[in-house]
């Protein structure tokens, strides 16, 4: 029996739907089914009642959901008071794929310095999936990750939404294509193109955008600070979500400009990224709240 697979059955009572559950604990349907399918089988009793018009809990799960959530309200006690225990952590350790740092990362951080003037932050700048081991390894105390719409996260993660927006793309100054409201596939291609290296949500949807034919002349940039920086001094052009743009400062001084793409595209997600069986130390949840905060009012 594991932890998860009773806050499975509880976000299934919660919400009234096996749907509703696993969008709201970003688990795909056919995982968390399974999950519950394995607990059923090891307590001998059928929690849910599933009919093709979806899935209820079943009277002997609503007879045994007081005691699941007695359970999970100890286990929720449990890692507050270990959170407080271990809460003179000197450092926070935050993995990124360096996304959204001038519209989220920079001002979370600097609410967060005023109220914690002692403790340090250590941002580590990783690819998509080396975030991923490192949050299963405890390496990390949470991550901030890009994702697609449509994308699931593995099991044993949470994930809290933080913002979304669309894929953009990156031009110095001066270059012709600024002179246009948006950008074409074709005319993207034409250029002399900045690629984000394997690991990166943008390496992944610049395959999409491009299909087979990619950009002739390509460099690659190791993330997408790196890539704004080859970019402002006239490299070529690239791809980045628009929260990663906006309000940066090569923006700000006027040495790149972003443009639309004048093609349909899925929107990137934006997603704080946590372990679900470990409780964050004091100042790791205030700075992940931090972040929940600029997120929902940014400044």
């Amino acid at each position: 029996m594991r932890l998860e697979q009773i806050e499975y059955v509880a976000a299934v009572s919660r919400t009234g739907s096996l749907r509703q559950a696993s969008e709201q604990l970003h688990v795909s349907k056919p995982a968390l089914s399974e999950a519950i399918a394995r607990l059923e089988r090891e307590l001998g009793v059928r929690l849910l009642d599933r009919k093709r018009s979806g899935a209820r809990m079943s009277r002997q799960g609503r007879e045994l959901l007081p005691l699941m959530t007695e359970l999970l309200d100890v286990a929720e006690r449990l890692r507050r008071a270990a959170g407080q225990q271990s809460s003179h952590s000197p450092t926070v350790r935050l993995g990124t794929v360096n996304t959204a740092t001038p519209t989220l990362v920079a001002p979370a951080l600097r609410s967060f310095q005023e109220t914690h003037p002692t403790t340090g932050v250590e941002l580590v700048t990783l690819t998509h999936d080396e975030i991923l081991q490192a949050l299963a390894e405890g390496s990390l105390d949470f991550g901030l990750i890009n994702v697609l719409e449509g994308d699931d996260l593995p099991a044993g993660l949470r994930g809290t939404h933080l913002m979304s927006c669309h894929p953009c793309v990156v031009l110095p100054t001066g270059h012709h294509l600024t002179a246009q409201e948006t950008v074409t596939t074709d005319e993207l291609r034409a250029e002399r193109f900045v690629m984000v290296r394997s690991g990166f949500l943008m390496h992944r949807f610049a395959h999409r955008l491009f299909g087979a034919r990619l950009p002739q002349t390509r460099h690659t940039a190791d993330g997408g600070e790196v890539g704004k920086l080859m970019v402002a001094q006239g490299l070529g052009v690239m791809l980045l979500p628009e929260f990663s743009v906006s309000s940066d400062p090569l923006e700000l001084a006027g040495l790149i400009v972003h443009r639309p793409l004048a093609t349909a595209t899925p929107r990137v997600r934006l997603v704080l990224i946590e372990r679900r069986s470990t409780t964050l130390p004091g100042p790791a949840r205030d700075l992940r709240e931090a972040l929940v905060s600029q997120a929902s009012h940014p400044r």
